[in-house]
């Protein structure tokens, strides 16, 4: 490996001299957390957010708890300045939450971005230009002094926007603040400070982010702490940080950051971002909740959470992701598995004896740092389905037979049917077993007798004949796929039905002899009414498939409303 061509931190930028306080600090409180998922997570996006992600993003962001969420760089593109007229104009932003807009240190661009909050009572105004010196010398061209005299006008305007707006309040982002001089950062800084009259009824926001992290985390703790003892108006200062990922330790970054004085994080929900992404929001906060701290954010429902970042963002969280993941809370190992089957005995045991309910009793359990049910995981997959010789054997058989892949969550869900199934017969079941028990449980039991796909330039347009207590019901809808007009159709039966997931299969030949060798596999999850379900079904027609799959996980619905 060439490493020689690469310089340690301390060989490309002076580490600041601090007496460190940060290494015996205690966090006792959450900080701010500010969430950039529709501004620095959407720019970093293959497909960035149309507004509906974008609403859906920002009222999960309030239905939580989040108090500050940065909603867009109005004056960079017309999306995200409709998207701010928008939260103005329906009146979308709660009277306890600001948002924040992002700007570059130029006039047009701040004047653009006053214009897309006209109206709003509170906001924050988020100026930011890159200070470091490979960013001045080679992407803006400017020494120190020439910079820091155009960031300075730039702030000028900045104020002069704000004027008469007691709510409209500034942020500063030096970029690559962790690459830059010490010195030079609190010269632009505390200029700034002054130049906005900061004061505690109107605090200035600096926020100082590792842009490209460099360093080991107590680097950055060193810098953050620096500038926390030398910031003038400290008091008027909310000292902020955005660390980015990657080393790997972003996290660590932020939480050393807390220790060496900053107030405010600003992060995505679940690390979404540039490169290697920006610092987890939900890791923090429930780093926090395990250290028994508020992190004043509700992580009750952690799926509902990762279902709507992963609709928004278009990208899967991963299984083994800190909380959030599938997996997290499951354990293969045997020797774990008996670990944690003790733990909940105790656990259970002493809460019954301090008479308190177990959920808010202490908590003790080996290998599970919180409890499941905090974030509204149950606890069937820790302790009895998520065995290796269950779930694991079960889904192992049905892919090498059947060339069918079960989505993990569905794993979990079969797996509790086949514990029933092998309890009462007390037999070993077999891969062809299996099969049948899965098409019993979630397979397509009929119901829809005909249909009819057209397929127009405005979407398709789908008919379909439903089996309604032995006579037909015709039905039809347009949308953007057979599926989507299927639950439009299914929705006049009233039932509400979101699907979350539709994957497709081949049966190989060679599975077996029957007739559904060749034909598609449609697996979906749905939630319906409010509950989420799995269909299963198998057809010639790789269209019926994926119909008769959804139409599964409803048909009881359908036949009772009907």
């Amino acid at each position: 490996m060439p490493s020689g061509r690469y310089r340690a931190a301390w060989d490309r930028v002076d580490i600041p001299d601090v007496e460190r306080t940060w290494p015996a600090a205690r966090t006792t409180e959450a900080p701010l957390w500010v969430p950039v998922d529709l501004r620095d997570g959407n720019q970093a996006l293959a497909e960035p957010m149309d507004p509906a992600r974008k609403r859906r993003m920002f009222e999960l962001m309030v239905s939580i708890g989040y108090k500050e969420i940065e909603v867009g760089y109005p004056s960079a593109s017309q999306t995200d300045f409709d998207f701010v007229r928008d939260l103005v104009r329906l009146n979308l932003v709660p009277d306890d939450v600001t948002i924040v807009v992002f700007t570059a240190a130029r006039t047009d661009l701040i004047e653009r971005t006053y214009q897309s909050i006209e109206g709003l009572p509170r906001a924050v105004v988020h100026m930011y230009t890159a200070t470091a010196p490979t960013w001045r010398n080679v992407v803006l061209g400017k020494e120190r002094e020439d910079l820091h005299a155009m960031i300075f006008r730039a702030a000028e305007d900045v104020a002069r926007g704000g004027e008469g707006q007691d709510g409209w309040r500034f942020e500063f982002s030096p970029e690559v603040f962790n690459l830059t001089e010490p010195d030079y950062i609190l010269q632009v800084c505390n200029s700034l400070t002054e130049l906005w009259d900061a004061s505690t009824d109107r605090p200035v926001i600096h926020n100082l982010p590792a842009t490209v992290e460099i360093a080991t985390p107590n680097i950055y703790a060193d810098q953050i702490e620096y500038m926390h003892h030398h910031l003038t108006r400290r008091e008027s200062v909310i000292l902020s940080v955005h660390p980015h990922n990657d080393r790997g330790t972003g996290v660590a970054c932020a939480e050393l950051a807390v220790l060496a004085g900053a107030q405010r994080v600003e992060g995505c929900l679940f690390g979404n971002g540039e490169r290697t992404g920006n610092v987890d929001l939900v890791t923090l906060g429930l780093n926090l909740h395990a250290q028994g701290i508020d992190p004043m954010i509700d992580f009750s429902d952690i799926d509902r959470i990762r279902r709507t970042v992963e609709y928004c963002n278009r990208i899967p969280i991963h299984e083994r992701h800190p909380y959030g993941g599938d997996l997290v809370y499951t354990a293969f190992s045997g020797t774990h598995q008996d670990a944690i089957k003790k733990g909940f005995a105790h656990h259970y045991e002493r809460a019954a004896a301090a008479g308190v309910d177990p959920l808010h009793a202490p908590w003790e359990v080996p290998y599970l740092p919180i409890d499941p049910a905090d974030v509204g995981r149950d606890y069937q997959a820790v302790i009895r389905v998520n065995s290796q010789s269950g779930k694991g054997g079960i889904a192992y058989l049905l892919q090498s037979e059947y060339g069918v892949e079960l989505p993990r969550r569905l794993q979990i869900d079969f797996a509790s049917r086949v514990q029933l199934e092998t309890d009462d017969s007390g037999s070993e079941m077999t891969a062809d077993q299996l099969w049948n028990l899965l098409l019993r449980e979630y397979g397509y039991q009929g119901g829809i007798r005909r249909y009819a796909v057209e397929h127009t330039e405005a979407g398709d347009h789908l008919l379909v004949v439903l089996d309604q207590d032995g006579r037909e019901a015709v039905a039809q809808a347009n949308a953007a796929g057979p599926v989507d007009a299927l639950t439009e159709i299914l929705s006049t039966f009233g039932t509400s039905i979101e699907v979350l997931s539709l994957t497709q299969h081949a049966l190989p030949v060679a599975a077996d002899a029957s007739a559904n060798a060749g034909s598609a596999v449609s697996i979906t999850e749905c939630v319906v009414n409010g509950e989420s379900r799995w269909g299963v079904a198998v057809h010639q027609s790789v269209t019926a498939s994926a119909l008769h799959a959804v139409f599964s996980t409803v048909r009881a619905n359908v036949m009772q409303d009907t």
